[in-house]
C-alpha cells in the first residue's frame, strides 16, 4: 500500500510539472510575453502600467524628474483650481437665476474644461501627477454656494467665482508666464492667461458683481454732495471761497 501511495504521488507531480511546461509553451507561441509577466488573470497579458495624470501615482518618473519642481508645483495647483471653477460653473451654469450669469457660467464650463484637458496632456507627458478633485477648502465653497438660491446664489458665484477666483488665477499665471522653466508649460500657461482675463473682465460687468453696485451709489452721492469749491450756489454765493477771496485780496 506504502508502495502504491509514493507511485501516484510521483505521478501526480510528473503530471503537474507536464501541464506547467504546456501552459508555458503555449503562451510563448501566441505571444502571451515572456515568464514572470503573465498572469492568468490578464489573458497571459501583462498587466498594464498606472496612467498617468488621474491622481495615482505614476510607476515611471524619470520624465518627471527633468521637470522643474516649481513647474511640477504649478501644474498641480493649476489643476486643482480648474476643477475647482468647472465645478462651481457647472452649478451655475443649471441654478443660477440671472440669464447673463447663467450664460457667463456655461462659457467658463467651456473655456476652463478644455484649458484643463490640455493641462492633464502636459502632465502626462511630463509624468506630473494632478489631483482627481479639487483642494478640500474648494469643495467646502462649492458646498456652501450650493446651499444658496436665487439672486443671492448668482451674486456669491460672480464675486467669488467670477472675481475672486480669476483675480487669484490672474496673479498666479502672471508669475508663472515668468517663472516656468519647461517651454510646452510657458506656452499653455501665456495662452489661458488672456482668456482669464477675458473671465474677468465679464464678471465685473454682470448683476450682483458689487463694481456696478458701487458705481452706481457713487454717482447717487455725487447728486447729493454739496457744490464743489469755487461753484455758485443757488443763491448766487460761493461756497468756501469767500474766505479764501478776502485772504487773497
Amino acid at each position: 500500500m506504502k508502495h502504491h501511495t509514493i507511485h501516484a504521488a510521483a505521478l501526480a507531480a510528473a503530471l503537474a510539472l507536464a501541464s506547467g511546461w504546456a501552459a508555458a509553451q503555449a503562451a510563448g507561441s501566441t505571444g502571451g510575453g515572456s515568464a514572470g509577466t503573465s498572469s492568468s488573470a490578464t489573458g497571459g497579458r501583462a498587466a498594464p502600467a498606472a496612467q498617468p495624470g488621474t491622481g495615482t501615482r505614476n510607476a515611471e518618473t524619470n520624465k518627471d524628474d527633468k521637470l522643474a519642481r516649481g513647474d511640477r508645483r504649478f501644474i498641480q495647483d493649476a489643476a486643482g483650481a480648474g476643477m475647482f471653477e468647472v465645478q462651481a460653473a457647472q452649478l451655475a451654469s443649471t441654478k443660477a437665476t440671472d440669464a447673463q450669469v447663467k450664460s457667463f457660467a456655461s462659457k467658463l464650463v467651456a473655456d476652463h474644461q478644455k484649458a484643463n484637458d490640455e493641462l492633464v496632456q502636459i502632465a502626462n507627458a511630463k509624468k506630473v501627477e494632478v489631483p482627481a478633485a479639487p483642494p478640500k477648502g474648494k469643495r467646502s465653497e462649492i458646498e456652501k454656494l450650493g446651499k444658496l438660491t436665487g439672486a443671492d446664489f448668482d451674486r456669491r458665484f460672480v464675486r467669488e467665482i467670477g472675481i475672486k477666483a480669476h483675480q487669484e488665477d490672474i496673479k498666479k499665471f502672471e508669475k508663472a508666464s515668468k517663472d516656468v522653466k519647461d517651454p510646452q508649460l510657458k506656452a499653455w500657461v501665456d495662452k489661458t492667461l488672456p482668456h482669464l482675463r477675458e473671465h474677468l473682465a465679464m464678471a465685473q460687468k454682470l448683476p450682483g458683481a458689487g463694481t456696478n453696485d458701487a458705481a452706481q451709489m457713487g454717482n447717487r452721492g455725487d447728486a447729493n454732495t454739496k457744490p464743489a469749491v469755487g461753484t455758485a450756489t443757488p443763491q448766487g454765493g460761493a461756497t468756501g471761497t469767500q474766505s479764501g477771496g478776502k485772504t487773497g485780496s
